[in-house]
């Protein structure tokens, strides 16, 4: 495995006439690399973005004017309740008793109006449920990097379209449609009452109270009473205490299933309130929810507990109940969260009997227009749904058609734009001839034959819709191959980067290499590459194409003309390998064939966790066996190493929705310091002569002797607390101030004591592992905390692994004298690669790092209890982090140990990384459930990112080895006898003068060579002793 050969195999001489140059080539390389790190991150910035300009562009349009429907409105006003986190099945399913915990409700669904299921389409969060709902589209995806509260976009809304709309609730909702609304009423409470340690059914309360206040004051204030009385107005109440106390308590917890029935107390006292007050029956209501809420506390996904919102709708306007068709369809049709039309209603929920209506959350949104005789809001995607609609025939086709003309208006505003904006534009062809279609349909109304003019409304609506995405992916041919001509010359370009400045080549190579850096012929590729780099701006900008557009292009071109300019190199270096034996093209060969398989088997692991089961259980097998065959004996290490990866295996098989376990979190503590305590008494404790060894017990005198034991108080201290807070919140009780302090102290102190460790290998990631060890502890609810502690001990097997091969190519003498300069060999490649596997394992070993719903909200509820979505999330991908943290530490200090240089590793992950870049680039998707889409955006971000490790290497390095003896120069002294040992610390050669005797427990390593080591002097056995 580690013969000598470099990279290409190109031996020993090379090797040496490589290292005479390097003093030359240095600085030339360092400059080179500043700019390609820079170059790097910016271009996986940019190409990130592309996704968004890809598949997820803005759906909103302007300039569109507004469709009145043509006849009268069948309500005067709207009352409209939304249940934020109710889901569908708590809501109409009975209790352990045999009662509903909806009653008024129940019997509006039975004897007043029409019910069905709202299918919300992901991220089902509470900012873009509403937009979808009141709005009628479905959220801009770069609402997401404003906490789902700003309006990145201007969007119309049935507010906006309403004379006046009154707005009662939660600060984190009522201000996008209200907030800049001049004619509404609307009123929040403090962000601090949404406290998840109290019962947050009273902010239910605190909206039915606002409005039950206004009523009562229009009593007295006759302005207020006027406006109660004019038409075209919308009451919004925001109920909260349904999401705020399934996120504390679960949705299947007392305090959930009682909200339920608070909600439904709240709908019956609005409704009498409002009957009472206007006396007129013009009133229409709308009940549901923006999302349902999962089992373990969290939403954002598409599992249909998410998904399924319940929807009542009574009053005027609206039909009445009629009983259930047997007949279904069975059309295929499927709602925005891929589930099918005409679902069977479960039995329990009694309500088999009477029509059900589904919809998508969309739809309502022309639904309360239509009830209210207002236009649609102009952005709306939603299909009107005529089944809860009380209209005559003629006024249904009216309705559909008002709905359809407004869809259509924003295909022929995208549709103008585009063609303005095109050199040469590609119509959507089956609406070329729209207005005929529009003929046909009056005509059909004018001769009263409404079925026909509502299945040509319909068609054409459906046809708009398409036409809609038809041009919001417009561009996507032309990007995609531009992004990807861009990632494949980034790869390339790595790869020339990597064999010219870290691998052993021939000289001619490298002279031809630098002749081609000087030669006039870069000069006509720059050139060139600019005149390209200029046609396609300047066609872009006659497109007025957005300025990210131009961003790939020019990244794309840069590379290509980069690469370009090494010509000479690329052609001596294929000339070199036509000349190599066929053994090396093969080994060459097969180990590329090899690093893609595994990269494939990584890019499939984002999707099944359990093949990381498979991958620790081989690993644990291999491992020792390979060990054996390098040191026989010595069966502790290999035992460990097997033990290490088969308790690893274990954690992939889990649910990634971890279930509480507040024992089991606490108990991790103590074995988080059994394992700390353990590494190091092993190297205060081990014997001098083992060489395997001697690059983890060497130390230096502590500055600080009673580190060790304050951090073990502390991962001692944070198992306490996590015991004492999940006490009190499931107590229901007020977690105290005083215990968020300490845990925020806890966590923050532990992470500044590894600084303050000696720089030793084994000394500083022991320190480390312990430092972040209490906020994990803090921050985890489950078996998360175990996994933290066996990661550990599989990079520790990961190291003693790799010390093997280091000692053995030093006792086979191919290892060479200087490490730190020494070039990358083909068997190196292992390095970066076992990075990769534990880097995903990292993220991957305990959920699913890239879905909304795997962020397990009651995780941070040590530390704050006030809801704060971003603060939230940030704590929780801080957790997500540490694991992560500790294998960067360990791969740093492998690089270190076996003198590889750290920048090419760092490129070589680089490369392997944007080899899964690409192949999840194509497994984008904007189709399906959000889960799935969800998935693969989070999938190509996670591997974009991985180029900023270059920032967590700086950090690392200054931070595991910091000050620390070069381990090749260590191993050098100790094998020419230039140092004494003394455990716990070392002696420089100066000292050796003034040591004394065995006795005294130092012990000199003799001057001499492998000849003069005994009888066997080759053999790792004499080594290890």
């Amino acid at each position: 495995m580690s013969d000598g050969n470099g990279i290409l195999g190109g031996g020993v001489f090379f090797e040496r006439r490589r290292s005479a140059a390097t003093s030359n080539r240095r600085k030339w390389v360092k400059t080179r690399e500043k700019w390609l790190v820079v170059l790097g991150i910016v271009l996986h910035a940019v190409y990130m973005l592309s996704i968004f300009d890809i598949y997820f562009k803005t759906p909103i349009v302007h300039g569109m004017d507004p469709v009145f429907p043509r006849f009268s409105a069948p309500a005067k006003r709207l009352v409209f309740i939304v249940a934020d986190g109710l889901r569908a099945d708590k809501f109409f399913e009975p209790d352990s008793e045999g009662n509903f915990r909806a009653p008024f409700l129940r019997s509006v669904i039975k004897e007043q109006g029409r019910w069905g299921v709202s299918h919300a389409r992901p991220p089902t969060e509470s900012r873009p449920g509403h937009v979808a709902i009141i709005a009628g589209f479905y959220e801009d995806p770069s609402a997401v990097l404003k906490g789902w509260k700003a309006n990145p976009v201007e969007f119309d809304s049935v507010f906006n379209r309403s004379r006046h709309t009154f707005s009662y609730g939660s600060p984190d909702i009522v201000p996008i449609f209200c907030g800049a609304l001049p004619h509404s009423t609307w009123n929040t409470y403090p962000p601090e009452f949404e406290d998840f340690a109290t019962d947050a059914s009273f902010l239910d309360e605190w909206s039915f109270d606002q409005f039950q206040s206004l009523l009562h004051k229009s009593n007295e204030k006759k302005e207020m009473r006027h406006l109660l009385e004019q038409d075209n107005l919308v009451v919004f109440l925001h109920l909260l205490g349904c999401d705020s106390n399934g996120h504390a308590h679960r949705p299947f917890s007392s305090i959930y299933l009682n909200n339920v029935k608070v909600v439904d107390s709240i709908a019956e006292r609005v409704y009498n309130l409002v009957q009472g007050y206007f006396e007129d029956s013009l009133t229409a209501y709308i009940f549901t929810a923006d999302h349902g809420m999962s089992d373990k506390g969290s939403h954002g996904d598409a599992h249909p507990s998410n998904t399924d919102t319940p929807l009542v709708v009574w009053g005027a306007g609206v039909k009445t109940p009629r009983p259930s068709s047997s007949n279904h369809s069975h059309c295929g049709f499927r709602f925005v969260d891929n589930h099918l039309h005409d679902a069977l209603t479960p039995t329990e929920w009694g309500l088999d009997g009477i029509e059900r209506v589904d919809v998508n959350q969309a739809d309502i949104a022309p639904l309360m227009s239509t009830l209210l005789g207002l236009p649609c809001p102009v952005n709306s995607v939603g299909a009107l749904p005529l089944g809860y609609l009380d209209l005559s025939q003629a006024e249904e086709v009216e309705a559909l058609l008002a709905n359809t003309k407004q869809i259509l208006n924003q295909f022929l505003q995208k549709s103008q734009i585009k063609q303005s904006h095109s050199l040469y534009f590609k119509p959507f062809k089956p609406l070329l001839h729209y207005s005929s279609i529009l003929d046909r349909i009056e005509e059909l109304i004018q001769t009263r034959d409404y079925q026909g003019a509502m299945k040509l409304s319909e068609n054409l609506r459906d046809l708009a819709l398409e036409g809609l995405h038809y041009f919001q992916t417009y561009d996507w041919m032309m990007l995609m191959t531009v992004v990807t001509l861009g990632y494949i010359g980034w790869m390339v370009y790595i790869v020339i980067h990597v064999l010219q400045s870290y691998a052993s080549l021939p000289g001619n190579i490298a002279t031809k290499e630098q002749n081609a850096h000087q030669g006039k012929s870069s000069m006509k590729v720059y050139l060139f590459g600019c005149f390209f780099m200029g046609v396609f701006s300047l066609l872009l900008l006659v497109d007025r194409s957005p300025p990210l557009y131009h961003a790939y292009i020019a990244m794309t071109v840069f590379l290509w003309t980069r690469i370009l300019t090494e010509y000479e190199f690329v052609k001596a270096l294929w000339r070199t390998l036509c000349m190599k034996r066929s053994n090396d093209i093969i080994k060459l060969l097969a180990s590329c064939v090899l690093s893609i398989l595994i990269l494939e088997f990584l890019v499939n692991s984002f999707t099944e966790r359990r093949l990381y089961t498979w991958c620790f259980l081989i690993a644990g097998a291999v491992a020792p066996f390979y060990l054996s065959l390098l040191f026989p004996g010595r069966l502790a290490i290999k035992a460990f190493v097997w033990g290490a990866c088969w308790c690893l295996s274990i954690f992939t098989l889990m649910p990634s929705e971890i279930p509480d376990n507040t024992k089991l979190v606490v108990a991790s503590g103590p074995l988080i310091i059994l394992i700390g305590v353990a590494a190091r008494w092993q190297g205060l404790h081990i014997e001098v002569n083992e060489y395997w060894y001697s690059i983890l017990k060497l130390d230096y005198r502590p500055k600080f002797p009673m580190l060790l034991a304050l951090q073990v108080f502390l991962v001692g201290l944070s198992s306490l607390m996590v015991f004492l807070s999940t006490t009190h919140r499931t107590e229901k009780q007020e977690l105290p101030v005083l215990h968020q302090l300490i845990n925020w102290s806890i966590a923050g102190s532990s992470m500044v004591l590894p600084l303050f460790s000696a720089p030793n290998l084994l000394v500083r990631l022991t320190s480390i592992f312990l430092g972040f060890a209490p906020s994990y502890l803090l921050l985890s609810i489950g078996y998360e905390a175990v996994f933290y502690a066996t990661l550990a001990l599989v990079l520790m097997a990961w190291i003693l692994f790799e010390n093997a091969i280091l000692y053995l190519s030093k006792v086979n003498g191919s290892s060479t004298s200087e490490h730190e300069d020494r070039s990358l060999r083909l068997s190196d490649v292992r390095v970066p690669l076992t990075f990769m596997v534990l880097f995903n394992v990292a993220f991957f070993g305990t959920g699913n790092f890239a879905s909304i719903a795997s962020f397990e909200i009651s995780s941070v509820y040590r530390f704050v209890t006030i809801f704060s979505p971003f603060f939230m999330a940030a704590l929780l991908i801080f957790k997500l982090f540490i694991p992560f943290m500790l294998v960067i530490c360990v791969f740093s200090s492998i690089t270190k140990l076996i003198g590889l240089p750290q920048l090419g590793c760092y490129f070589l992950v680089i490369l392997f990384s944007d080899v899964m870049t690409i192949h999840f680039f194509f497994l984008v998707r904007n189709t399906g459930s959000w889960m799935e889409i969800g998935n693969s955006i989070s999938h190509f971000g996670i591997m974009s990112a991985q180029v900023c490790d270059t920032l967590d290497f700086k950090i690392i390095r200054l931070l595991c080895l910091k000050r620390s003896i070069s381990p090749d120069k260590l191993l050098d002294q100790l094998w020419h006898g230039k140092y004494y040992l003394q455990t716990p610390f070392l002696l420089a050669p100066d000292d050796h003068e003034n040591a004394e005797c065995c006795s005294c427990k130092r012990v000199r390593i003799p001057s001499c060579g492998p000849g003069d080591l005994g009888s066997n002097p080759a053999t790792p056995e004499h080594l290890l002793g």
